[in-house]
């Protein structure tokens, strides 16, 4: 299997209105490093998993409407609570509705809060 990854920043504000996130259920910031991997089987006739600039251009689009922005605010995100987990899904699942059918095996999305927490999310294509 191989595998290409990118990377990219969002800065964030949002709550978490349940209790089990403490002082988190306040409105506060966060600035995540979010990482794309795409995964591929077999090389193409290029012999890449996918351009760089492509993969780039994929993950920038999907975190376009949401840097910088209060996702309590945000009309798709009504009613989630929007923790990293359910973020990087997000993000997943909009690279993915860009990507041709058949072409990739998987991609990850990893959204690192902090230097010593992140969370991914994996999803077969």
């Amino acid at each position: 299997m191989f595998a290409l990854t990118v990377r990219d920043r969002m800065m964030i504000a949002h709550s978490l209105p349940h209790p089990a996130f403490g002082p988190a259920q306040a409105l506060h910031g966060a600035t995540y490093v979010v990482e794309l991997t795409i995964r591929r089987a077999e090389l193409g006739e290029e012999a890449i998993v996918i351009d760089i600039g492509e993969a780039t251009t994929l993950l920038k689009d999907a975190l376009a409407d949401l840097d910088y922005t209060n996702l309590d605010e945000h009309p798709d995100l009504a009613g989630t609570l929007t923790t990293t987990e359910a973020l990087a899904k997000l993000v997943a699942d909009r690279v993915a509705a860009q990507l041709p059918s058949g072409v990739y095996a998987g991609l990850d999305v990893t959204l690192r809060e902090h230097p010593d927490a992140w969370a991914t999310y994996t999803r077969e294509l």
